[in-house]
């Protein structure tokens, strides 16, 4: 079993913000592989269901960006998950926009909901997906470019990201993440 989780922020101010982009990717996924979230546990909106051919739950964490890791540790602890089974999808603002970065392991690299994740877990080692959501313009607050929209010309790029998770996710799982980190680190 994986547990895939997507970060962001639960209430309907924070919808299609850039910092909710692993929230966009759970919705994308549950479309792609006809999983509805219809439970709530462990602090997340959660769905279960199939990717290539592994049992999976998809979790939106309902704790806030900041303490994500809260919802993330239940889960795990609930499901007896190792940290192998992690993934976790968020934002980043050192890729351009709609870029994907695989990784096996790594630190948080200045984003406060992988910061949680990895004090709630002990490790830094599980599984993540970023997702590039293009550098903050020069004198704009971080808060506030994070928490901003994208704009029109964006849209399509981040809707062709959103596709390109769905399918790392199943590439993680079917082929291992050195195949997924082949074939979708590659501006």
């Amino acid at each position: 079993m994986k547990l895939i989780v997507g970060l962001g922020n639960p209430t309907r101010e924070y919808q299609a913000t850039r910092h909710n982009i692993g929230f966009d990717a759970i919705t994308r996924m549950c479309d792609d592989y006809r999983i509805r979230l219809d439970s709530k546990e462990h602090k997340a909106i959660c769905g279960k269901g199939y990717i290539g051919g592994e049992k999976v739950i998809l979790a939106q964490p309902q704790t806030y960006m900041n303490l994500s890791g809260e919802s993330v540790r239940e889960l795990a602890d609930y499901y007896k998950l190792t940290n192998e089974d992690v993934i976790v999808i968020c934002d980043d603002i050192n890729l351009d926009v709609g870029q994907l970065r695989v990784r096996r392991k790594g630190s948080a690299g200045g984003h406060n909901g992988i910061k949680n994740i990895i004090a709630q877990l002990g490790t830094e080692e599980f599984i993540r997906i970023r997702v590039g959501v293009g550098a903050k313009p020069e004198k704009w607050d971080l808060a506030d470019y994070v928490l901003g929209r994208f704009p029109k010309e964006e849209e399509p790029v981040i809707r062709e990201a959103l596709e390109k998770v769905s399918r790392a996710c199943e590439c993680i799982i079917t082929d291992g993440i050195d195949a997924a980190m082949n074939l979708y680190n590659r501006k």
